[in-house]
């Protein structure tokens, strides 16, 4: 079965969006958890447009499922999780500037400097790395020491790259030693047929999708609709 770790970014961009705090983003993640949900992510960008530094300790000391930290690996990022300690961090690298991530990470060419970070935080927490639909970034990643990859799923989702290509790359990653993450633009349309052909997926990350689906349907509901399509057995 894939576990589902909900992203609550955008309940907090909502927040952010008035003084005070309503909502409440920590009302939500344990709204998440008891409808059962099995982790809470979140990504906080350097402009604090959403997640803000200052909510994950809060955060990591509520949570009851894994807790799992995304974002560029920059200095002030990577001490901020080793202070923080969530359950497990993904590496991602976007710019400053990204509205939402869009592209896996070159370990190919930046392998040295991804081996150093990894080797900073794999004492700590689970690693794991952001990656497009590639053998050889996976096998690279694999080199660099993370424990598992997240698979970018934007070009899934927009029907660019087909689940069974996925799929190949998913059993690489499998040969490497990794366990599998996905994540990007997965929603109640697209969940099903993925992980029916990708059921290696150890973790979905889903945010955007989820709170849009929480408007029409309500949070218990759409943790129901998701968790049907998780739960299974492949």
């Amino acid at each position: 079965m894939t576990q589902l770790s909900v992203n609550i970014n955008k309940i907090a961009l909502i927040r952010n969006a008035r003084p005070g705090n309503n909502p409440d983003i920590l009302q939500f993640a344990a709204a998440l958890e008891k409808w059962g949900c099995q982790g809470i992510t979140v990504h906080p960008r350097p402009d604090e447009r959403h997640i803000r530094y200052a909510d994950l300790l809060t955060l990591k000391k509520q949570c009851q499922t894994p807790f799992n930290i995304e974002g560029n690996p920059t200095e002030k990022f990577v001490e901020t999780v080793i202070d923080v300690m969530p359950d497990q961090v993904t590496l991602v690298p976007d710019t400053p500037q990204a509205l939402t991530s869009d592209a896996g990470w070159d370990a190919i060419r930046n392998g040295e400097e991804l081996k150093d970070i990894l080797q900073t935080l794999n004492p700590h927490m689970t690693t794991s790395v952001f990656v497009d639909c590639d053998e050889k970034q996976v096998e690279a990643i694999a080199k660099c020491g993370a424990d598992r990859v997240e698979l970018y799923t934007g070009p899934y989702a927009d029907g660019t790259i087909t689940a069974e290509r996925y799929a190949a790359v998913a059993q690489c990653a499998l040969n490497a030693g990794l366990k599998i993450n996905a994540g990007h633009d997965l929603n109640l349309d697209n969940l099903n047929s993925f992980l029916d052909i990708v059921p290696e997926v150890s973790e979905v990350s889903i945010g955007h999708a989820f709170v849009i689906d929480m408007m029409w349907y309500g949070i218990e509901e759409t943790c129901r609709r998701y968790l049907a399509i998780t739960g299974k057995e492949r």
